[in-house]
């Protein structure tokens, strides 16, 4: 609605509303401000809900056997590799290559062009596995290139690799060898009538590879990779591994890797706790309190994570390095820690890694309590906070309406306003006009 700011009375009657719809505006501006406060702390107890997954996360992971069972396998020799899976143990042995794994090849003597017929007779050709039961291998026409052809072919299964070798212009050599390495590779190729093909072949002989680990006992392989040499031990001969090449294979309990895993949790610990304190310390020079000083589950939770490093036995962490520090904190000596898994490492596992009662559990539950999406506590609070900043801005809307209101009828009084005194000031010039009419006394 339009206003007559100020036309009679001089009045600057806009500024004046404006004014007055700030007081009005009051409860609506407090509203406002504790919308602003409820999500700071709703933001803050988000990021620790994130800490405290990331948490639960490592911590249950500790509680799995293979985190306190990790192994270090090295070898002496860098021809040599050595690899552990589920299942190694602790172990140093010592190896010698007696012989490497091999493929069986044959290289035929007799040169020919690609296109010149090479079978004979028949554009067949016979396959030998030495098992009994001989493959007919069909070429087409007979061909050198045809030759290649169906032994490459992965429809006939051959199980070879075929490849020709140009030993002057326009001639070629051919060259057959197994897919597969080991003794048990070996095959030959002729001609269907059993004639030999390409005037014959010199054999390089299919080889297992084989390895003497002492006291009589040799180990063999079709390939160069003896797997489960010992128990979850893989032992991998590379190219440099010549006869003779020998190696010293260790495989040991890695104690660096359980020790950071061990750090690695309780900095995460830390992290959840020097963020609560952060975020619910009382600020002496402002005189303001964090976002989340009063939160019942974030001090909750705070306890409960330091509880969990007692077992529920009584006894103690702190000779195995993890005790609660003065400022509130956890701390680790990563030295004891790891001096203490040395010497029994079944005991300290069953302490921190226990899936029922260790350390590693218990921190998991705690975590598991607060932020699980559907029953943890600090999960309730989020959402409770959040409902009720919902509400709060409903509330601020229904302020927008009822000062717009308000707004309007101010407008509408000043308006009336300015509207009398305009009607007063016409009357009063009307009168003063009659007044001055009138013929003086003396006339």
């Amino acid at each position: 609605m339009a206003s007559i700011s100020g036309l009679s009375s001089g009045l600057d009657s806009a500024g004046i509303i404006d004014q007055l719809m700030q007081l009005e505006a009051a409860p609506q501006s407090r509203l406002k401000s504790r919308v602003a406060s409820e999500q700071s702390v709703i933001t803050s107890m988000q990021t620790l809900n994130t800490r405290v997954v990331t948490l639960q996360g490592k911590a249950t992971a500790l509680t799995k056997a293979t985190a306190w069972s990790p192994l270090s396998a090295t070898s002496s020799a860098t021809s040599i590799k050595v690899t552990t899976a589920a299942g190694a143990a602790p172990a140093s042995f010592s190896v010698n290559v007696l012989s490497q794994a091999r493929v069986h090849q044959l290289g035929f003597q007799s040169a020919a062009a690609l296109t010149d017929v090479v079978t004979g007779a028949s554009t067949s050709v016979k396959l030998d596995r030495f098992d009994g039961s001989p493959v007919t291998l069909d070429t087409g026409d007979g061909t050198l290139a045809g030759l290649v052809s169906a032994i490459n072919n992965p429809a006939n299964a051959t199980g070879l690799r075929a490849s020709t070798i140009q030993v002057a212009g326009g001639s070629y050599r051919l060259m057959v060898e197994s897919v597969a390495t080991g003794a048990a590779q070996d095959f030959d190729l002729t001609k269907l009538d059993g004639s030999p093909l390409l005037g014959g072949a010199t054999v390089v002989a299919g080889s297992d590879a084989s390895l003497d680990l002492g006291a009589g006992i040799v180990a063999t392989s079709t390939s160069n990779t003896f797997t489960d040499l010992l128990p979850g031990t893989t032992v991998t001969l590379g190219d440099g591994a010549t006869v003779g090449t020998t190696s010293r294979i260790t495989v040991s309990r890695d104690t660096a890797a359980v020790t950071a895993a061990m750090k690695d949790l309780v900095d995460t610990v830390n992290s959840v706790l020097t963020s609560i304190d952060t975020q619910s310390a009382y600020n002496a020079t402002t005189k303001t309190a964090g976002p989340l000083s009063g939160e019942s589950a974030v001090r909750a939770l705070r306890t409960e994570l330091l509880n969990s490093v007692y077992p529920t036995d009584g006894s103690s962490l702190a000779g195995s390095g993890l005790q609660v520090a003065r400022d509130g904190t956890l701390k680790l000596d990563t030295a004891a820690f790891e001096a203490a898994y040395l010497a029994d490492p079944a005991g300290v596992t069953e302490k921190f890694g226990n899936v029922t009662d260790g350390l590693a559990a218990r921190v998991a539950a705690v975590a598991k309590s607060s932020s699980d999406s559907a029953k943890g506590t600090l999960t309730a609070a989020i959402i409770g906070r959040r409902d009720g900043v919902t509400r709060l801005q409903d509330s601020v809307a229904d302020w927008d309406t009822r000062l717009e209101l308000r707004r309007t009828t101010l407008q509408r009084q000043f308006t009336a306003l300015e509207t009398a005194l305009n009607q007063m000031q016409s009357q009063s010039s009307w009168l003063a006009g009659q007044l001055g009419s009138l013929p003086s006394a003396g006339g």
